[in-house]
């Protein structure tokens, strides 16, 4: 059965139903789960298309809600069709595109409408979109829920690119009056400039090259001190809230005891502070630079604990591409080099590689890779879960099998990551888009198959 075919039933010895893997026949009825049946020597109607994938895993399809695609503008970082085929051959089936890189960003309801049509017949996967708050365009907020966006990001500090200015304090205050009642979220990059220490130090006058020398300029405290404002903001205006990819564990103390006092906070790690530690990142590996920094081991090992406490609620990309001259491979310094990872390919693999030896379950996979980011967006009704009437999105896999990351295996659209090299653990087999086939060892389907997804915001405010 070749990409591209719409299938009637996925039928394996390993499906992934609850916290249960068992044999089972997925049956597809345009696009969404008919009904899951527990006898797979069922006889199907002769017309079905019906996918036997022995007994390969099957589970919902990742869902990445923390995705830099950057078109329109800065096609040359990364696109659509590169990145959601990216996507695809790594079992992602719905991405969630960040604001920013693109230009122009997605601030403004003309802004949202450029977006998807940049978009439009470019996508793999389904597509979502955040929106962005910037000073001054609070009056374009609830226009933009309305017209569908999944939620808001904002920075507390520069961003990195002019067009997407970070917010002060009164600005948060504005927009947190505009999302009240709305059901929507606000995401936030959680670092604060902090007084730095001065060049007794060595922090000014250290090696660029070193890694070492960027670490030292992005401090925990940096992070510390964004989430405060976040925990007090949030709990003061009931207003979801939730943290982009923390580095550092030291803010989980008042995120914890935010949540216990009522706030609607959620946060997300990434791949690589789970995967990638300070100690084993070389001089001039400017692959490895990305914003929070990724800190030492000890700090990578309570990253996990918490995880596994569920003070950490979901696990994603972060896929932020650029051009290899701006990874400034040819000075090494980290410094000036930007910062980004490109990592949406590989992100289950990456993931269960680490988790399968730390303890974690495969229904802890689809809820730290699937539901939970689902929720996060609003798209748990039809995403992240293999239940009849939900999309019939799927990734199916061998947890098990090992391979190689090499750079011609990579189909985002700049190949440098500080993977390639790495043998990782669980490999993609296929990925069905809403009961299409849209990857499969290795092909695509010859036009893409994915759809936006519009957010129908709830009108109450849930935590996760």
């Amino acid at each position: 059965m070749e990409p591209g075919s719409p299938i009637s039933a996925v039928r394996s010895q390993r499906v992934l139903c609850g916290n249960d893997i068992r044999p089972a026949l997925i049956l597809i009825r345009e696009g969404k789960i008919c009904q899951i049946l527990p006898d797979t020597s069922l006889n199907v109607d002769a017309a079905c298309e019906v996918l036997d994938v022995g007994d390969m895993l099957v589970m919902p399809g990742i869902v990445d809600c923390h995705v830099h695609v950057n078109e329109p503008g800065r096609t040359t970082w990364e696109g659509y069709w590169t990145a959601t085929r990216a996507a695809a051959a790594g079992g992602v089936t719905t991405i969630v595109d960040m604001p920013l890189n693109s230009i122009p960003p997605t601030t403004t309801l003309s802004n949202f409408q450029e977006k998807m049509k940049a978009a439009t017949g470019q996508c793999f996967v389904d597509t979502a979109f955040w929106g962005g708050v910037i000073p001054d365009n609070q009056l374009e907020l609830q226009p933009m829920i309305q017209a569908g966006i999944a939620g808001f990001k904002c920075f507390l500090i520069h961003s990195g690119v002019d067009e997407f200015p970070h917010v002060t304090d009164s600005d948060l205050h504005i927009a947190m009056k505009q999302l009240q009642g709305t059901g929507s979220v606000l995401l936030f990059h959680a670092e604060r400039e902090v007084e730095q220490p001065s060049e007794e130090d060595g922090v000014t006058t250290a090696d660029p090259s070193e890694y070492s020398t960027f670490l030292k300029s992005r401090p925990d405290v940096m992070e510390l001190e964004a989430i405060k404002t976040v925990a007090q903001l949030c709990q003061q205006y009931q207003v979801r809230c939730h943290i982009v990819h923390l580095s550092s564990t030291q803010p989980l103390e008042v995120i914890q005891t935010a949540r216990k006092a009522g706030a609607p906070l959620t946060v997300e790690t990434t791949h690589h502070y789970l995967t990638l530690s300070a100690e084993n990142i070389p001089s001039k590996a400017t692959q490895y630079k990305c914003c929070p920094p990724i800190r030492g081991q000890a700090n990578q090992e309570q990253l996990w604990s918490a995880l596994k406490a569920g003070q950490i609620d979901m696990v994603v990309s972060d896929h932020s591409p650029c051009t290899p001259d701006l990874k400034r491979l040819d000075s090494g310094d980290f410094i000036q080099a930007w910062g980004g990872i490109s990592s949406l390919q590989f992100g289950l693999s990456l993931f269960w590689t680490t988790a399968s030896k730390k303890g974690f379950s495969l229904p802890d996979v689809v809820r730290i890779l699937c539901q939970k980011p689902a929720q996060l967006c609003c798209l748990d009704k039809q995403k992240g879960g293999l239940f009849p009437g939900y999309d019939a999105d799927l990734v199916i896999w061998e947890p098990e099998k090992e391979f190689e990351v090499k750079e011609e295996n990579i189909h985002h659209k700049n190949k440098l990551t500080p993977y390639l090299g790495f043998k990782l653990r669980g490999k993609v087999y296929a990925t069905i888009v809403r009961g299409k086939i849209v990857y499969k060892q290795g092909s695509f389907s010859s036009q893409p198959l994915g759809k936006h997804l519009l957010v129908s915001q709830a009108k109450t405010q849930a935590s996760l």
